[in-house]
């Protein structure tokens, strides 16, 4: 007789298939980069071209129910999606032509403590010492992740550079994080979604044509397969998992399984692109992973 799967255990089953889908966004944008000289805007336009009909497809339901979007509400939502799949994301792109896969992790995954300055500093939230505590460990932990990386560099200044646009794309993503509730408040969490990435996506498309000519789309197979694998198992899927996970367990524990992600990537960054794991850098990890753990807490 088969064992019935419990809404918890299948709310975990989605939580740790969330967690894996966006840990490997950043395994396939350096393979993408390992098989042919591609430029960002590129691999970021190609990736949304192959996310646009799948979100379409199974959002335009979403699309076509809910309240009428005044000129405020159309506002707020295009600078969100600016600010969020597409700000985020070329940002994030960039970053990784200097950084490794797992530094680049570890860094995106202090948008959180990102996301509590900004209340702290512009929506008046209060300040408490487990606050400042997990903060003081999630920036020592990325520091020391960075050592590692600077010590394994070839060119010094890369690692600079690259760690300070993923930090630029973590803040995109903690101002889209912090400011989204309105808009997810009037129109739901499905629909908005939807048109935010609709958004992002014309964005990521005016981006590619100001500076690329359009001959630029036509790259070499790899790229079209891991742009196809990026929209579809790091793009598309995770959100429907965690929303699942979400709803079945909670925000809280899908949070805490979310942090197997940096994990994932560092293992995935060794295994498949030969990148070095240090006692260094799985200190930090460790160190970021429990400092956004308090601040859940705090």
């Amino acid at each position: 007789m088969r064992r019935q799967v419990s809404p918890r255990q299948l709310g975990i089953g989605l939580a740790v298939l969330a967690a894996f889908g966006f840990s490997f966004k950043a395994i396939f944008v350096k393979l993408a980069y390992q098989a042919a000289p591609v430029d960002a805007v590129t691999l970021l336009s190609l990736r949304m071209i192959f996310s646009l009909p799948l979100f379409l497809i199974s959002g335009w339901a979403y699309l076509r129910n809910g309240p009428t979007l005044g000129v405020r509400d159309w506002m707020l939502l295009i600078f969100l999606g600016l600010a969020g799949y597409y700000g985020a994301s070329i940002l994030d792109f960039l970053g990784l032509q200097y950084i490794s896969a797992g530094l680049e992790r570890v860094i995106l995954f202090t948008y959180p403590t990102i996301t509590i300055l900004i209340g702290l500093l512009f929506l008046n939230k209060p300040v408490s010492a487990k606050l400042v505590a997990a903060l003081v460990l999630c920036y020592a932990g990325v520091s020391l992740v960075f050592v590692s990386d600077t010590q394994l560099a070839e060119d010094s200044r890369a690692p600079w550079i690259g760690a300070g646009l993923v930090f630029a794309s973590a803040v995109s993503y903690a101002c889209y994080n912090a400011f989204a509730e309105v808009s997810i408040t009037k129109l739901g969490a499905a629909r908005f979604s939807v048109l935010a990435l609709v958004v992002s996506i014309v964005a990521a498309q005016i981006h590619f044509l100001a500076v690329n000519p359009v001959r630029d789309l036509i790259q070499p197979l790899p790229i079209y397969g891991y742009c196809a694998a990026m929209a579809l198992f790091s793009t598309v899927m995770p959100i429907f998992f965690q929303s699942g996970a979400i709803q079945r367990i909670g925000a809280g524990p899908t949070v805490l399984v979310g942090m197997l992600g940096p994990i994932m990537t560092i293992f995935f960054s060794w295994l498949l692109l030969a990148e070095p794991i240090t006692w260094v850098q799985m200190a930090g990890t460790a160190l970021v992973l429990f400092g956004v753990y308090q601040l859940r807490r705090a």
